[in-house]
């Protein structure tokens, strides 16, 4: 390719990449930079005073409050991945069925599915403490009993996982269904042809054939239940006895609640890198076993 071609395309490349580099440092290189030397700081929410290097997460690390609130997220991920990536999966596949002997109605079951996934987090929770209350929910008047799940130690996780199950399940659904119309239909009639049928061709076809959607939505459904904060704020507060109150929660009371922006910062650097840590870590764990 003569020169003149190659710095032509350079040239074009560069100045597509330009909108996106300049959105990635002002919104989040800068903030970033800009809470590191606030973490290594002693600050309130109106003003910054002495430089105290690494004592904040000194601090951090002997914080039973950070530790606590760190369980509290890994519980809540836990509940949530891979029950969201494998019902996703499952309602994919249930979709993609009835779409070959429906084609009509395939549209209509994808929308009822995937409508809870664009309900805003506050709608979505007064949903969900209608249906949960004590004495008048649904929930209740169904299983005969008035428990206050909210207010249960045992409970109120997981009832906030459940919730946040039915709210977002759809969006892997929909990733999970483009994956399934990626797959070659000569794939799945060579395989009639040679009689395999049901599992051995989900098996063989179709599981090998959605691995990489499959690493991609336990990725991002890792990251974002690591990042969970309004379903537990708005649900709880935090309660009870500390039992729901994440990471994210807990560092929103440091620096809102006690003013401590400085300690703040520290609590979302050393939780930020936990979040990168554990999504290449699960990544490349995933990538092994492809």
């Amino acid at each position: 390719m003569p020169m003149r071609g190659r710095r032509a395309e350079t040239l074009s490349a560069t100045l597509l990449l330009l909108p996106f580099m300049a959105a990635f440092i002002l919104f989040f290189l800068l903030p970033a930079l800009q809470t590191l030397y606030l973490s290594l700081t002693e600050s309130s929410l109106t003003r910054t005073s002495e430089f105290v290097g690494l004592a904040n997460y000194a601090t951090l690390i002997q914080d039973p409050s950070f530790w606590s609130s760190l369980g509290n997220t890994f519980y809540f991920s836990l509940l949530t991945v891979i029950p969201l990536t494998a019902l996703g999966l499952v309602m994919a596949l249930l979709v993609d069925h009835f779409a070959a002997r429906h084609a009509g109605a395939s549209a209509w079951l994808q929308g009822a599915f995937f409508l809870p996934y664009v309900l805003p987090i506050s709608v979505m929770t007064l949903i969900a403490d209608w249906m949960l209350q004590p004495s008048s929910g649904i929930v209740n008047h169904l299983l005969g009993m008035q428990r206050a799940w909210f207010s249960d130690v045992r409970w109120a996780m997981p009832v906030v996982a459940i919730a946040t199950i039915w709210w977002t399940v759809g969006f892997n659904m929909l990733m999970f269904i483009a994956g399934l119309r990626n797959i070659p239909r000569e794939q799945y009639e060579a395989a009639a042809l040679d009689g395999a049928r049901g599992f051995a061709v989900f098996r063989h076809i179709t599981w090998p054939a959605l691995m990489p959607v499959t690493i991609t939505a336990l990725v991002l459904q890792l990251i974002a239940s690591l990042k969970v904060f309004g379903q537990t704020y708005i649900m709880t507060t935090g309660g009870p006895f500390n039992t729901t109150r994440v990471t994210l929660h807990y560092m929103y009371e440091t620096a809102f609640t006690q003013s401590d922006a400085g300690y703040a910062a520290a609590v979302a650097m050393a939780f930020m890198f936990i979040v990168v840590a554990l999504g290449l870590l699960q990544a490349l764990l995933l990538k092994k076993r492809k």
